[in-house]
């Protein structure tokens, strides 16, 4: 995944540092958010399987079906 790096004042990354923590999101993640809006692994929703009762992610009905490739990126920054 490619790194973009940008200089802000000290203010400012006090404050987008302050917000990430509020969201409890990484700094990558929530200023992605502020500059993109929302991602498809923010619609992943947890489910119950039928079969085991483990809990699983389920995606919204015009998401296309989870696979593992498609997790290993959305969760790619994932702490």
């Amino acid at each position: 995944m490619p790194t973009i790096t940008f200089k802000v004042a000290e203010a400012e990354a006090r404050e987008l540092r302050r917000r990430a923590q509020r969201d409890q999101l990484t700094l990558s993640e929530s200023i992605r958010r502020q500059l993109l809006g929302p991602t498809k692994a923010q619609e992943l929703k947890f489910k119950v399987c039928p079969v085991t009762g483990a809990p699983i992610f389920a995606g919204g009905p015009e998401m296309e079906p989870l696979t593992t490739a498609s997790v290993r990126e959305m969760s790619a920054d994932f702490p």
